[in-house]
Formats: C-alpha cells, sequence, structure tokens
C-alpha cells in the first residue's frame, strides 16, 4: 500500500506554515557552519533551526545573508534560565541582532523551567508576536502534561512542540496529543544520532527501497506527520536528506519500523 500524508509544508494552529524538512544546527560552529547554512539554502532548504544555547546564530546569520529572507523558515529558542518575562524579550532582541534579522518565523521555550509560571513566559511571547518580532510561538521538550497546562495558561496559539523524535523513540502517545490538539510535532535527532544506522531492520528496508538508512529514518517521520530537521555537516548529507520528499515507506514497512520503539533517547546529556 503506498500512501502519501504529509505535504512540503504544513499549516500550523496559526495560519502560517512550517516547512516539512529543515537543517538543524546543533553543535556545527564557526565557518563549517556559516557554510553548510549556505550551501543548505542553494540546495533549497528553507528551514535553518538554531537556538540561542547553540552559540552559532552569528554564523547563521552570515549564511543566510545573500539569500531572500521571506523564503526562508527561521527557527531559534529561548533557553531555560531566560524564561521570565524581561528575559525573554530580552533574548529575542539578542538572537535577531546576531541573526542580523528582523524577525523570526518561529520561536520556542527551548526547556521548561518548574521555577518560572508558564504564563508568564507566554505574556512575554504573545508581546513578541505582537511587535512582529516572531511570527509564530511553541515549545520543545514538553510533556503532554507540560503542554496541558500550556495550553490552558497561553493566551496565543502554541504551535509547535519540538521533541527527540525517531523510530527508538517513537512516543506516540505524544504524537497523537500534539495531533489532537494542532500541535506540529517537530522531530530532532530524527537519525537518532546514527545509532538507528546499525539497526538490522532499518539496513533491511533501505536496501529494499534502495534508500539509505538515514533516508528510511527520515521518510517514517514525515510520513508519522512530523517535521523533521536533522543535522548536516557536508553537501553530501545534505542532498542526500533532501532526497526524502518524493516517494514512500509502504504500510507493513512503517509498521516494521514502528516496532523498534525502544523508549530510549539516544542523547547523551
Amino acid at each position: 500500500m503506498i500512501f502519501m500524508n504529509y505535504k512540503p509544508e504544513l499549516e500550523m494552529k496559526d495560519g502560517n506554515k512550517i516547512p516539512v524538512l529543515g537543517l538543524g544546527t546543533w553543535q556545527l560552529t564557526g565557518e563549517n557552519c556559516r557554510d553548510i547554512v549556505k550551501k543548505a539554502l542553494e540546495l533549497d532548504y528553507r528551514h535553518i533551526d538554531t537556538a540561542e544555547v547553540y552559540g552559532n546564530q552569528s554564523e547563521i546569520g552570515k549564511g543566510i545573508k545573500n539569500f531572500e529572507r521571506s523564503k526562508i523558515f527561521l527557527t531559534s529558542k529561548v533557553w531555560m534560565n531566560h524564561l521570565h518575562y524581561d528575559d525573554v524579550i530580552n533574548a529575542c532582541n539578542r538572537i535577531l541582532k546576531e541573526l542580523n534579522t528582523g524577525y523570526l518565523d518561529l520561536y520556542l521555550i527551548h526547556w521548561p523551567d518548574p521555577e518560572v509560571p508558564l504564563e508568564e513566559t507566554f505574556g512575554a511571547l504573545e508581546e513578541l508576536v505582537d511587535d512582529g518580532k516572531t511570527k509564530s510561538v511553541g515549545v520543545s521538550n514538553f510533556s503532554i502534561n507540560l503542554l496541558k497546562e500550556a495550553l490552558e495558561v497561553a493566551e496565543i496559539p502554541i504551535t509547535v512542540n519540538q521533541v527527540e523524535f525517531h523510530p527508538y523513540l517513537y512516543r506516540n502517545d505524544l504524537l497523537e496529543f500534539c495531533n489532537k490538539n494542532r500541535i506540529v510535532l517537530t522531530a530532532y535527532s530524527p537519525l537518532g544520532r546514527r545509532v538507528l544506522f546499525q539497526d538490522e531492520t532499518i539496513r533491511e528496508i533501505a536496501d529494499k527501497y534502495r534508500k539509505t538508512p538515514a533516508q528510511i529514518c527520515l521518510r517514517w517521520g514525515l510520513q508519522k506527520g512530523a517535521v523533521v530537521i536533522p543535522k548536516s555537516g557536508s553537501e553530501k548529507h545534505l542532498k542526500e536528506n533532501f532526497a526524502i520528499l518524493d516517494w514512500n515507506i509502504s504500510q507493513g514497512d512503517m509498521k516494521r519500523i514502528d516496532l523498534l520503539d525502544r523508549g530510549e533517547s539516544v542523547l547523551i546529556l
């Protein structure tokens, strides 16, 4: 059975659209970061993901400099020790200065801080939307319970929840909750930090479709309805990751991949 349940971009709760494939930039730094961002945009990537804690926003600003800003979807995140009202505003202003841009497309709470009321943080995010400094807002690393709390207090749409999501950490309950509440799930570490490349089932399915293990993992994420933001350190991998939009994994093989779920993070925190 061949099916398509994705589009090159998804409409978010606030009516704005997010490209389903992006470039993650965690651990990309210096000239390499600048050059990878530039090459990605030359290859028609439109979605670049960063965060204030990554320490690479100035390099990303240089990488996007000569491209039409309106065609780039730019995501950044405020760190967990900057979630008080004024700190959220000031962090966003610093981010915009580093990126050398007038606005973000998406501004996320990177990690929750139980010491700071969500209502206070979302009040600041609402001000940033009203001021045109970000088009959309959302969260990252939020559980179902935290999302419920956020939905109760936020007076603006929560458009995205960015979380670790890959075949070894399927998180189907969280995905279903996000879908029910029109929150886009964005998958970071969608390749399982390459641990999945050695999985026998992934390798077998990759051989069957004449694709790479990375392409199988990313395609699985897309067909689950997620946005995927793999990090790439070379032009070869940028091209490989981009080539996932015009083919499908069968329903049977999708179920085989679903069964790989271990409920385990592959991140070394």
